[in-house]
C-alpha cells in the first residue's frame, strides 16, 4: 500500500498532487464547518423548541434564551417591525456556512477535472517520447482519473452537509416565526 502511494506520488503530475491536496483541505474544513454549524444550530434549535412549547403553554413571552428575546428586551413594546428584525438576524446567523458548502460542491468537480486533464496532457506527452504502449497510456489514464474522482468524492460530502443544514436552518426559523406569530397574537 505505501509503495503504491510512493508509486502514484512519483509518476503523477505536480499540479495533480496540487489538486489532491487542495481538495483534502477542502475536506477537512468542509467537515469542520458542517460538524460545527450542525451541533451549534441543534443546539439552538432544541432552546427554540423549548421556548416555542412554553408560549403554546400560556407563558407570557419568549424564554429568555431565545434568540427573539434580545430584540424585545431593548423594546419597551413588542410589534412586528421589531420580531422581523430578529427573525432577519437569525435567519443570516442560522445559514452562515451554507455559502461555502454550496461553493465547495459547486467547484471541487471541476477542480479534480483540471488535475485530471493535466495529468493526461501530461500522460501524451510521455507517450510521445516514448514507445507508447498501451499500458503506459492505462497507466497514465486511471492515475489522472484519481484527481476526479477525488473531487467528486467531496463535492457529495459538501452538497449532502448543505442540505442537512440547510433544513435544519428552515427549521429553526420556521420555530422562531411561530413565536413571533404567537407573540403578535397575543398582543391583538
Amino acid at each position: 500500500m505505501a509503495n503504491d502511494l510512493l508509486d502514484f506520488y512519483l509518476k503523477s503530475h505536480p499540479v495533480t498532487i496540487g489538486v489532491l491536496a487542495l481538495l483534502s483541505i477542502y475536506f477537512i474544513v468542509l467537515n469542520w464547518v458542517f460538524f460545527y454549524r450542525y451541533f451549534s444550530v441543534n443546539n439552538w434549535l432544541s432552546k427554540e423548541n423549548d421556548s416555542l412549547e412554553s408560549l403554546l403553554l400560556g407563558a407570557s413571552t419568549v424564554s429568555h434564551q431565545s434568540f427573539l428575546s434580545h430584540f424585545i428586551r431593548t423594546h419597551s413594546s413588542i410589534n412586528k417591525e421589531i420580531l422581523d428584525l430578529g427573525m432577519l438576524a437569525a435567519t443570516k446567523e442560522a445559514t452562515k456556512g451554507l455559502s461555502l458548502l454550496s461553493v465547495f460542491s459547486s467547484t471541487t468537480p471541476f477542480i479534480g477535472l483540471f488535475g485530471t486533464v493535466v495529468s493526461i496532457l501530461d500522460t501524451f506527452t510521455h507517450i510521445g517520447q516514448s514507445s507508447g504502449s498501451m499500458s503506459i497510456i492505462s497507466s497514465g489514464v486511471s492515475d489522472a482519473l484519481v484527481a476526479t474522482a477525488a473531487g467528486i468524492f467531496v463535492a457529495i460530502f459538501a452538497y449532502t452537509y448543505h442540505q442537512i443544514l440547510k433544513r435544519k436552518s428552515f427549521e429553526l426559523i420556521t420555530f422562531l416565526q411561530m413565536q413571533s406569530d404567537a407573540l403578535l397574537a397575543r398582543k391583538a
